[in-house]
């Protein structure tokens, strides 16, 4: 089977979406299945260069938007290599314009929306809703609309892709999501971390490994812990891309809190530097406003380290019922409760939280098993057997 994959861009930066398909990727070349890639990237992007499948960096388009006349002619002339194509997420011209070179074609495409139907940027954001909503009926409504399948990652993310727009019809499908597992031993991590972050031996970790970014609650997690977390053992480490003017203002309120000591910005960490820093974490923080589903929140089960999340992170209720961490709201003190609860244990229930989480991940976030239903599916819809 030949897949594929439709996204702006590939750029590691991007989050949640493009580390998605990094893992697929690796799974298609595990399994012996073929997967290409095509982006509005430049060709000479350092990002493209390195990835690790085929990759036909279109770009740059037109905007932010990504306006390429080339997409829709390179997509129309080469569409019968595949089997199936997959959009990455909406909003750009990289879902309008796969449907445009599609519609009209026997070739099936579906669509991981990606968390980008979520209500809360039509709360957050109305001026910029507005413009989306002059825009769905035209573009977004027929690209899910004539999609064989538009995927979600969690039963939460499905029932709130209905409260964003009032005329909304696609085939909707919950296939779930997946991580993988650390690459290395917990020694050799351990070993990693020593000599990424030498100054932080004798501290305990809190973690938040995501883009910096208004939505993942990241002042919340500052005044919480400059109020909470006394223990000066207990130390911070916020990693993850930035764009440089809301991180100067995290930093300023770092300061005026007076943590700044107590807090290291990683900024963005892949590969082992990543895995090294959730594995000697004792749990991971993301007191998020708005998360479709939170790979990061995944891998860190997968290394048996507990999460403290919001309840706005879409796959909280798994996390509650494997007990593999706390769930509270996205407020201040919802962020303090979740600290405070994780603080309240004594060393056996932490341990027997480290030993949930790795349970919770083999039952729930298993890449390899959400691989196999993702494969399944695109077999059935595109015919291939």
């Amino acid at each position: 089977m030949k897949v594929l994959h439709c996204i702006h861009s590939v750029n590691p930066a991007g989050g949640g979406p493009i580390e998605f398909i990094r893992q697929v990727v690796q799974l298609h070349l595990r399994h012996g299945t073929e997967i290409e890639i095509i982006c509005l990237d430049s060709p000479d992007d350092p990002w493209v260069k390195d990835f690790p499948c085929p990759v036909h960096a279109l770009g740059p388009g037109f905007l932010s938007y990504g306006f390429s006349w080339r997409w829709f002619q390179w997509l129309r002339a080469n569409r019968k290599k595949y089997d199936i194509v997959v959009v990455n997420g909406i909003w750009q011209y990289s879902s309008f314009g796969t449907w445009l070179a599609l519609k009209d074609t026997d070739t099936p495409y579906v669509v991981f929306t990606h968390g980008m139907l979520d209500p809360w940027f039509k709360q957050h954001y109305p001026l910029k809703h507005l413009k989306k909503s002059l825009y769905w009926p035209f573009a977004e409504y027929w690209v899910l609309k004539d999609a064989k399948a538009v995927l979600f990652t969690s039963e939460e993310e499905r029932i709130l892709s209905f409260q964003s727009f009032p005329i909304y019809e696609c085939n909707q499908v919950v296939i779930g999501y997946g991580a993988a597992s650390p690459p290395n031993s917990p020694d050799i991590l351990k070993k990693q971390f020593a000599e990424l972050f030498p100054e932080l031996a004798d501290k305990r970790i809190f973690l938040f490994l995501g883009r910096v970014h208004e939505k993942k609650g990241c002042d919340l997690l500052l005044e919480a812990f400059a109020k909470v977390a006394t223990d000066r053992k207990l130390h911070l480490i916020i990693a993850g891309p930035a764009m440089e003017h809301y991180l100067a203002r995290l930093q300023d309120l770092a300061r005026e809190l007076g943590i700044q000591s107590r807090v290291t910005w990683a900024g963005m960490v892949n590969g082992h530097a990543k895995w090294s820093a959730i594995c000697n974490a004792e749990a991971l923080i993301l007191p998020s406003h708005q998360e479709n589903f939170g790979v990061v929140v995944a891998e860190a089960l997968g290394c048996n380290v507990p999460v403290l999340i919001s309840n706005k992170v879409n796959i909280w209720r798994e996390i509650l019922a494997a007990k593999a961490g706390f769930v509270a709201s996205d407020t201040l003190e919802g962020t303090e409760e979740l600290i405070n609860s994780w603080l309240e244990l004594n060393e056996n229930e932490r341990l027997k939280m480290k030993e949930n989480a790795g349970k919770c991940f083999i039952h729930y976030f298993d890449v390899e098993m959400a691989f196999n239903r993702l494969m399944i599916l695109f077999q059935e819809l595109a015919g291939v057997g």
